[in-house]
């Protein structure tokens, strides 16, 4: 792995959206993000991570150490077994019991310690009680002791820990995971994450170099909501109720134009513990300005990152605050303000001020 980066970077980004919506949210009914009480749009910085981690995986994640930890449909508790049998460590193994529909829903009310999970189907009448690879036995015992549940679930629950063959990994262990996670997944020594699952050997938390705020856009936006029909139906029942008139009426919402902008960190300090290097950098500068290329959609038709300033500090804690800097970032209106936003070229950005002589400027878009 490449050396990690030696200096702190600050940056702002700016990115567009046209007749779309850029993040909907799904408590909503999927209406854009808009702060209330200004109307600004919002963009999470959840939503912008994700496309960096999907350019990633696109562009480099067949190469060794870009793979994505945080995928869709993934499951997640596998990469972990599987980063701990490279490191040859030896693993405990999960252990299903089956259990009486009784115990299953008694489990429900009272919960249980960190170590056992329980599943069930109640179309097939079947209920396990699960042990986890890496529970702690005297732990069980003792929530068994402490809460002292009916005689079903004490038996249950005392015979399945007699027979799983568990062990927790020692906190050496554990480290040596986190550290082989970071070299796997570029997502990981990139932003972090908590690698502390309940039915996965644990890998400890990692705090990630790369940080993002929420973007806001520049001016407050007016959502609009436009109805759409499909000139088909799902079901047979819904074409004879239509009598072959066969259409399905749906919403769509939009912003008709906003331009965004988001504030971002890279720490090297952080970057040491993860292993982010310089390669990283670069390889996340790129997902930056390429993220919308490939995250098209009926929804995103026209996003695009319209300009990435970097500011590069000569030490790696950093030589001037964050705010100093973004501070000189300005965007101004052009001519014609008193009309409504509709395009790119409606602002300017501009560097105001002497940036120190101990931070450099980059421009990358």
């Amino acid at each position: 792995m490449s050396n990690t980066i030696q200096s702190r970077y600050d940056f702002v980004l700016f990115f567009d959206v046209k007749d779309g919506n850029p993040n909907g949210d799904p408590d909503a009914g999927n209406l854009p993000r808009i702060d209330p009480e200004t109307g600004h749009g919002l963009v999470t910085d959840v939503c912008l991570k994700r496309k960096v981690r999907n350019y990633v995986q696109m562009a480099k994640g067949d190469e060794k150490g870009n793979d994505i930890y945080v995928k869709e449909k993934a499951v997640l508790g596998r990469a972990h077994v599987e980063a701990f049998k490279e490191l040859g460590i030896q693993l405990g193994e999960e252990f299903k019991a089956p259990i009486s529909k009784e115990v299953y829903e008694e489990l429900e009310e009272i919960g249980f310690p960190d170590g056992i999970s329980f599943d069930g189907d109640e179309d097939k009448n079947t209920y396990f009680l699960i042990i986890a690879p890496d529970a702690d036995k005297k732990e069980i015992k003792e929530w068994l002791k402490d809460n002292k549940p009916s005689k079903a679930i004490k038996d249950a629950v005392s015979e399945s820990i007699k027979q799983a063959k568990t062990r927790k990994p020692t906190a050496e262990e554990v480290e040596r995971g986190r550290g082989k996670m970071c070299e796997k997944f570029y997502d990981i020594r990139t932003f972090g994450g908590v690698l502390s699952l309940k039915s996965a050997p644990n890998c400890g938390q990692v705090r990630g170099p790369v940080q993002l705020t929420f973007a806001r856009s520049v001016d407050p936006v007016v959502p609009l909501e436009h109805s759409i029909t499909r000139m088909a139906v799902a079901t047979e029942a819904e074409a004879e109720k239509q009598q072959g008139d066969n259409r399905t009426m749906g919403r769509k919402f939009t912003i008709p134009y906003a331009l965004y902008r988001c504030h971002g960190f890279i720490s090297a300090p952080f970057a040491e513990k993860t292993g982010f290097s310089d390669v990283d950098l670069n390889l996340f500068w790129e997902a930056v300005v390429n993220m919308f290329e490939h995250d098209r959609s009926a929804a995103r038709g026209q996003m695009a990152a319209r300009k990435l300033i970097v500011f590069k500090h000569d030490s790696k804690m950093g030589n001037v605050p964050a705010h100093a800097l973004f501070d000189m970032i300005k965007v101004n209106r052009k001519e014609n303000s008193d009309k409504p936003p509709r395009d790119f070229s409606d602002y300017q950005i501009d560097v105001v001020g002497n940036v120190p002589g101990n931070v450099a400027l980059e421009v990358k878009i």
